[in-house]
């Protein structure tokens, strides 16, 4: 066995089936090679060493036929899903790495090289190593209904290893391939849809999915008799290269400001492939054995093994929720009542319409506010129609069950209601007090409350039972996580209830304790805090704002002020300090932009980021000035020391949570695992805490 083999001793092998045909149209025989690892598409197909060893054993038969053509297609609704990332971690030498990226490109280069035409008919999900395999191919075809195409590589912190960065910018474009291999995979890892993959000229054709094989077929035959001709657009190696090669470094440096080395490697490996032409193999080994260099680099990072425990827990941790009661105990949702017609309340009820289709009736204190929530889910829903995304039956079944009422009475027929009123715990208590008159006895009343006490919440209501946490993060639609809480009351039916109802609503739910500010908030709110304090201290804006950007954040701390609100973000400190005055400091500062009622730190001019003179006179300022590596340290520190209080106090179940807050809820970078990798690998947490948050080779090399 070889050296890679042993490290992928577990891998579920992609078995590739060779069968000869004949096609009506083509004379002589058509070679029809099928990838298949014997499960159902919901454990897509995937290359290991095994997977690679059969797919060339499959050539070879395909070969040995003499035939005219050669096509690859997968099983239902997966054509290949990239490299079988399982053997990873047990990858300790480089020499691995290279043997791993040397293994898939001989393989697959011999689609590319072969003298008979290969086609690739892309029938459903074909990411990373499988859509390189379509890219190898001389043509390829894509069924209508193909689930997801793309090259996620650099998301996980590996790059296109099995030639995507040489390729696709030679088939597509460099400004085309940019989008795909950077732009998508480091805007949450977007996928390409057949429609979209066709536009961008990944695929040459879209067909059918009822018949695609025949209908693949029946297109190959048109390519072989000279009557189809796939354009190939002519490739700017000039100006049109650099300004690709420039976004490129522009969206790295906005996305991870250099601290994802997956990243600045696959940009490099985009420019060489300015200079390799794709119908010589010389040019190719040459820009081949480049990507074999940058994968078995990238392979022994820490950066990588953060990213795929990330990857892991977004896709495995998040769809199992630790510490959520029996699903069985859940009850049926068929009515939502929502408090308050605001922006954060309409796009609530936006989001229960569309993922429900149950009745959402909204309230609020006057009319006029009610018409305008009501109103807003309308037009959005009118927006959905317009892009193509609703049928106009559809669009009016939806619009049809959002209402509102002045009357709480028109409650009595809900069994889920939230609310999202002004952060303010009497108002709240209000809200709830004044719902119990009208609501059956087990209807669930969830908050939308970002930092204040489910359990006082509840206290003074005949049912406290029922009353959960239900925390959203703005943009409603655009962020996946919802913090549930659990009150000292909440019982198990109503907490499966909500977990239930995140799954339906489409959200990646983490059950958190009763504590101010619960994990996201809390979190950052004591990063804020750090940041804020070095400047009343006496350090310069801009050192204090950019000192801190290898955490991982997705923008700054005074960009996120901004965009919270100071106000919002004072309540939430103040909400915090009352629990935790030790670690919770007020700023003077933030207090005095608050009173001023200016929007933020920053304004934006010809000379692009500037502190706003009228900010910069009326926060005061010690003499105290830090640099940017001891505004870092002291956040560092404060994560590790927030975090481990927030496990000892038992928030949530474990460190893997805080991480899948943070992933979640704010977009942190996935080459720190979200956060706890980071301080793990800094030697923070020890230094702090005494011991690492996981386990050496859980996020690590």
């Amino acid at each position: 066995m070889s050296d890679i083999a042993t490290a992928f001793a577990d891998e579920v092998v992609t078995n590739a089936y060779t069968k000869i045909i004949s096609v009506p149209g083509i004379e002589g025989p058509f070679a029809l090679i099928t990838l298949d690892n014997g499960f159902d598409h919901t454990k897509p197909s995937s290359f290991g060493p095994g997977g690679l060893a059969a797919f060339d054993a499959a050539l070879d038969e395909a070969f040995a036929a003499n035939p005219v053509a050669i096509a690859v297609t997968g099983k239902p609704f997966i054509f290949a899903a990239g490299a079988d990332l399982k053997g990873v971690p047990a990858i300790t030498s480089r020499e691995q790495g290279l043997e791993l990226g040397r293994l898939g490109h001989k393989v697959f280069r011999r689609l590319r090289e072969s003298s008979v035409p290969t086609f690739a008919f892309i029938n459903g999900v074909a990411l990373g190593g499988g859509l390189e395999v379509g890219l190898h191919s001389h043509y390829r075809t894509v069924a209508a209904n193909a689930g997801a195409l793309g090259l996620p590589e650099v998301f996980l912190g590996l790059v296109p290893g099995w030639g995507g960065t040489q390729l696709l910018p030679n088939l597509v474009g460099p400004s085309n391939a940019v989008t795909v291999v950077i732009e998508n995979a480091l805007n949450q890892n977007k996928v390409l849809s057949p429609k979209k993959a066709l536009e961008l000229g990944v695929v040459d054709v879209v067909l059918d999915s009822a018949d695609f094989i025949e209908q693949s077929l029946a297109w190959a035959s048109q390519v072989l008799a000279g009557t189809v001709t796939p354009a190939r657009p002519e490739i700017d190696r000039g100006q049109g290269w650099d300004d690709a090669i420039a976004r490129a470094k522009a969206i790295v440096d906005g996305k991870t400001k250099g601290n994802a080395p997956g990243a600045v490697k696959a940009v490099e490996l985009l420019e060489l492939a300015r200079s390799t032409d794709i119908t010589d193999a010389a040019s190719l080994d040459k820009g081949f054995a480049a990507e074999d260099e940058a994968l078995a680099d990238l392979l022994l990072t820490d950066e990588l093994r953060a990213g795929l425990y990330a990857f892991d827990l977004v896709n495995k941790r998040a769809k199992r929720p630790a510490g959520a009661p029996d699903r069985s105990l859940a009850r049926k949702v068929s009515g939502v009542g929502i408090v308050g017609a605001g922006l954060m309340a309409s796009q609530l009820a936006l989001l229960f319409v569309r993922q429900l289709k149950v009745p959402v009736i909204l309230t609020d204190i006057d009319q006029e506010r009610i018409d305008k929530g009501v109103g807003y889910v309308h037009t959005e829903i009118e927006k959905l129609q317009g892009k193509g995304r609703l049928s106009p039956d559809a669009a009016n079944r939806l619009k049809a069950l959002v209402s509102g009422s002045l009357d709480k009475a028109a409650f009595a027929k809900t069994d889920f209601v939230i609310e999202a009123v002004f952060e303010n715990m009497d108002v709240k208590k209000k809200v709830f007090a004044e719902l119990e008159q009208f609501i059956a006895p087990e209807t669930i009343l969830a908050t939308n409350t970002s930092s204040l006490s489910i359990t006082e919440m509840a206290s003074g209501l005949e049912h406290p039972e029922r009353v959960v946490g239900f925390h959203f993060f703005n943009p409603v639609a655009v962020l996946p996580l919802l913090e549930i809480i659990k009150g000292s009351k909440t019982d198990d039916a109503t907490l499966a209830t909500a977990f239930a109802t995140a799954k339906s609503l489409k959200k990646s739910a983490v059950l958190c304790g009763d504590k101010a500010g619960f994990v996201f908030n809390r979190l950052v709110t004591r990063t804020l805090g750090e940041v804020m304090s070095a400047v009343d201290e006496g350090t310069p804006f801009d050192v204090a704002d950019n000192a801190i950007a290898e955490l991982g954040m997705p923008m700054s701390p005074f960009t996120l002020l901004a965009l919270v609100g100071p106000a919002v973000a004072l309540h939430t400190g103040e909400t915090l300090q009352e629990s935790y005055p030790d670690r919770f400091k007020s700023s003077p500062g933030l207090e005095a932009l608050v009173e001023a009622r200016k929007p933020g730190v920053w304004t934006w001019g010809e000379n692009g980021q500037a502190v706003d003179p009228e900010v910069a006179a009326l926060w005061p300022q010690g003499d105290k000035v830090s640099t940017s590596e001891e505004v870092l340290e002291r956040t560092r520190r404060a994560f590790a020391e927030e975090i481990q209080i927030m496990l000892d106090e038992g928030v949530v179940a474990a460190a893997e949570d805080i991480d899948l807050c943070l992933l979640l809820g704010g977009g942190f970078g996935f080459w720190n695992g979200g956060i706890t990798p980071y301080l793990d690998r800094t030697g923070t947490s020890e230094a702090v805490n005494g011991k690492r948050f996981l386990a050496p080779g859980v996020a690590s090399v």
